[in-house]
């Protein structure tokens, strides 16, 4: 509900605040009075792009602020989704400045126009004799028949699952286009998975190889280094361990003298045991060290098996060839186990779609179960509006396609005049008669379904009399259950509201502007006297004014 409105520096408003109530809300004023304006700065509220001829004093910003309740909107779900902070009292702010560039709020915080829009959508719906596109749009009937089947939360079932059942279609196609490219390189995929299999790949091994290739390959020169170093050791005369030897006794015999040389004797008895070490370990080496030509060709062969391998898969070592192997083995089973994949997710559509088809079954059941009831209603309705002769053949066909709404098609077919032959709407229907028809839809859902705050803009225009006096009626009714606003220039229905507002212009230091004011009980009389019979009132329209206020 809009419980405030004000505007600054927009258009010929220089400045006005005005606060409203529930119910219905009349605007009245003479033409060019700006009506317009009020209108288009509202629309700023809601999402329209603004420019900078919007702009009063170009030297100045221009700033509209509207205040509203949304507290019985169920609105958490879309301010949590577009990142708005919620308020019962939801504050929306437009910004004009001079240099053209504009700027949004809701509750004090930055948001852009796309989300604006969504939450404007909303909050009020303004319509007007040429705004009608809406009521020709099969999504909008289907909206107001499933309003009355109260199909909302089968609605919601079914988006949910429709969503499911679209992911699983694409995850099938996906399946299907990577089988048949698969397929392409699976013979190639897996010769290259056997080369690799057959070549017993182990962690590491290739600097093993190398090193006993080295070893084979030189091991006269081996021999030979090793003989030499082990006679150097162990020669009797001049051997190093013999010379050591005797270098650890002459010290032992010294190291009670003194801890230098005690040290110098543990120094030289623990090089002496490791030096033992090695010369065991050369004697090991020596007697073990034999040539072996085939062995030597063996892991000359491996070695070349694996740097071909390598240099073929671009991998640094053997580490990433076990790598390659696992994502090929991975390919091969894939490819090998698609065909179950693909069988098991044609199963999960199956499925999803019998669900589908469930949830769409009862959708469309109580939509035929309401459609007389709306069909009676709308012709009453009309009927009391001028056109006693209205019809409407409502029918829904079901069919086999998934829709976002359904699995039905509807024909939403008028005819006007007796006899006549049945139309789509925008073909059968005038202006003037969409105008009294999106009323009685408007009229038929208020009694279903909370509707955001409506604002009608002259869509009494060209009737008068009775006609007028039940559009005044309808709208008052509407207003019990939300907030209703008529702009008018009938006085039968600008009696009817609850609220009374009348925009004027004034001339202030020579200047044009527009204001809207809250009329009283007495101004009430006389502005709706002035609608009667024009601004010299006479005794009868002052009567008159007084009886439609009565």
């Amino acid at each position: 509900m809009l419980t405030s409105l004000s505007i600054k520096n927009y258009a010929l408003i220089d400045y006005l605040q005005v606060d409203f109530n529930n119910g219905l809300s009349i605007i009245t004023g003479e033409t060019g009075a700006g009506k317009s304006i009020l209108l288009g700065g509202l629309s700023l509220i809601l999402g329209k792009r603004a420019d900078l001829s919007s702009l009063k004093d170009t030297t100045q910003k221009c700033v509209i602020e509207a205040i509203f309740n949304v507290s019985n909107y169920n609105l958490k779900a879309l301010f949590e989704s577009e990142d708005f902070d919620y308020e019962d009292h939801t504050i929306i702010r437009r910004e004009i400045l001079p240099s053209g560039k504009s700027r949004a709020f809701v509750n004090d915080s930055p948001v852009n126009l796309n989300s604006l829009q969504l939450l404007g959508e909303r909050l009020i719906d303004i319509h007007s004799q040429h705004q009608t596109l809406q009521l020709t749009s099969n999504d909008f009937q289907f909206q107001v028949i499933d309003a009355l089947a109260n199909n909302d939360e089968l609605l919601q079932s079914y988006t949910i699952d429709l969503k499911a059942y679209k992911k699983l279609q694409k995850e099938l196609q996906d399946l299907l286009h990577f089988q048949a490219e698969a397929i392409k390189e699976h013979d190639y995929n897996a010769f290259l998975l056997n080369e690799l299999i057959e070549a017993n790949l182990i962690e590491g091994e290739e600097q093993s190889l190398e090193e006993e290739y080295e070893t084979l390959n030189n091991i006269e020169g081996i021999k030979e280094k090793l003989s030499e170093s082990y006679q150097l050791l162990n020669d009797e005369q001049i051997g190093v361990l013999t010379t050591l030897t005797t270098i650890k006794n002459n010290l032992q015999n010294i190291a009670r003298f003194s801890s230098k040389y005690e040290d110098l004797f543990n120094r030289v008895n623990s090089s002496l045991i490791d030096l033992d070490d090695v010369f065991s370990e050369i004697d090991v080496l020596q007697e073990n060290l034999e040539a072996d030509p085939n062995r030597l060709e063996e892991v000359n062969s491996k070695l070349k098996m694996l740097h071909n391998l390598m240099q073929k898969h671009v991998a640094s070592d053997v580490s990433e060839l076990i790598k390659i192997k696992n994502e090929l083995d991975d390919k091969v089973a894939v490819t090998a186990n698609l065909d179950t994949t693909i069988n098991k997710k044609r199963s999960e559509i199956e499925r999803k779609s019998n669900l589908l088809k469930s949830i769409s079954k009862k959708i469309s059941e109580k939509r035929l179960e309401v459609i007389p009831q709306l069909k009676d209603q709308l012709e009453a309705i009309l009927a009391g509006l001028g056109m006693p002769n209205a019809r409407f053949k409502i029918e829904v066909l079901y069919s086999e396609h998934f829709f976002a709404n359904g699995q039905d098609k509807l024909s939403f077919l008028f005819s006007a005049n007796k006899g006549g032959s049945f139309n789509e709407l925008k073909k059968a229907a005038s202006g003037g008669e969409l105008s009294r028809i999106m009323l009685a839809i408007k009229s038929v859902l208020s009694k279903y379904i909370q509707l955001p705050t409506i604002m009608f803009d002259e869509i009494d225009t060209g009737v008068s009399g009775e006609i007028s006096n039940k559009m005044g009626d309808i709208m008052l009714q509407m207003s019990k259950t939300m907030q209703v606003f008529s702009i008018t220039h009938l006085p039968q229905i600008a009696a009817k509201g609850h609220s009374h507002f009348k925009v004027y212009k004034e001339d202030v230091n020579e200047v044009t502007q527009t204001n809207l004011v809250k009329l009283n009980h007495d101004e009430r009389i006389v502005e709706i006297a002035q609608m009667l019979g024009g601004i010299e009132m006479s005794t009868s329209a002052i009567a008159h004014a007084k009886e439609l206020l009565n």
